[in-house]
């Protein structure tokens, strides 16, 4: 519980979040002990010197104190569902009586059955005819969704992993 410590082991991981191209100020840094639970869920008796941690967020400043604070002080990723379609193929099945299905995670945009869309760089055009994620059909695929989409006179040959979709 040594403030010293704590205050190297800071300036150590905002010099390597920020060459990774992370701002340190929108970073919670919480002293921790996963062994005695230690602010974690609860302010420590056991670290007088530690007064709590701040962090920018695009809403403004946030402050708190312990381990769960900072975790819920997490800002969840924007999904650019406003934005074209681009949906990067992970593999291309032929499944028996339902056709040729690509599958992927939407990126951006959406998928939804009726659109039409194009496989870059094959360039092959085709009609989304459903669209299903965990074996139940979806009204639309959304951004960070992982989906599988049945697509019309589209051989398995045609497509691949790698293209994308938009």
């Amino acid at each position: 519980w040594s403030e010293d410590r704590f205050n190297e082991i800071v300036k150590e991981t905002s010099t390597f979040i920020k060459k990774v191209g992370y701002n340190p100020k929108s970073v919670a840094f919480v002293p921790i002990s996963g062994w005695h639970g230690d602010n974690m869920l609860e302010e420590s008796a056991n670290m007088p010197w530690y007064k709590g941690w701040t962090k920018e967020t695009k809403a403004g400043g946030v402050k708190g104190k312990t381990l769960l604070d900072a975790i819920d002080a997490i800002e969840p990723p924007v999904r650019p569902s406003d934005k074209p379609l681009r949906l990067p193929l992970q593999d291309v099945y032929k499944i028996g009586g339902i056709g040729t299905v690509p599958v992927g995670r939407v990126e951006t945009g959406i998928i939804k059955a009726g659109m039409v869309v194009t496989f870059a760089p094959s360039n092959v055009t085709t009609e989304v005819k459903s669209v299903e994620m965990h074996h139940e059909q979806l009204e639309q695929g959304n951004p960070g969704d992982n989906v599988g989409f049945n697509v019309k006179n589209v051989s398995v040959k045609d497509i691949r992993r790698g293209n994308v979709a938009s």
